[in-house]
């Protein structure tokens, strides 16, 4: 077994989640009950943790034990016109597609949004955690993080990072798009 992805999982979760609750490797440790070359360890993609330890650290940090086991999403997910599921009402001429789920404890603020050909509209970072949703509702658009860009149609949804500088550009007049801010 490739025990070199769950470390390098473990280590990026750890610093992350250690950062934005702003301790120091040495206060996680004795928060945790561990040794700090443990956390340094981890933190440098190595080591042999145990369940016990990296329970330990989740309880401290507050987060559920996969946000420290589990690889990430992918940070921009695109779900294409007429792509998802599609569940029809029995009743009526309605379908619903669930774009995405709300995890436990969110909040989100739902915005429309509109905007012309001109330059991007730049987005510095929320707070951390902190997810966009877009689903574009008419004209083309270029969205999303600074170094991943995508380009949506009407229909098309992309989910991204709202918690580092990201931008939204009309590419043709009359663009408008639901908007849904997610924090965590």
């Amino acid at each position: 077994m490739d025990r070199t992805a769950p470390l390098a999982t473990i280590a990026a979760a750890l610093r992350r989640e250690r950062e934005r609750h702003g301790l120091s490797s040495a206060e996680l440790a004795r928060r945790a009950g561990i040794a700090k070359s443990t956390v340094s360890q981890l933190e440098a993609g190595a080591g042999n943790p145990s369940v016990e330890t990296l329970w330990a650290l989740a309880v401290v940090l507050e987060v559920p034990f996969s946000r420290l086991v589990d690889p990430p999403a992918a940070p921009v997910h695109v779900l294409r016109a007429g792509e998802g599921l599609a569940i029809p009402s029995e009743h009526s001429p309605f379908t619903g597609t669930l774009l995405a789920a709300c995890p436990p404890g969110a909040r989100r603020d739902l915005h429309v949004i509109a905007a012309e050909p001109g330059p991007a509209r730049e987005a510095r970072a929320h707070i951390p955690g902190t997810t966009e949703h877009l689903l574009v509702t008419a004209g083309r658009w270029r969205a999303g993080p600074v170094e991943a860009q995508v380009e949506l149609a009407p229909g098309d949804y992309a989910r991204f990072p709202g918690d580092r500088p990201h931008l939204y550009q009309a590419l043709e007049p009359g663009c408008a798009a639901v908007l849904v801010m997610e924090y965590v």
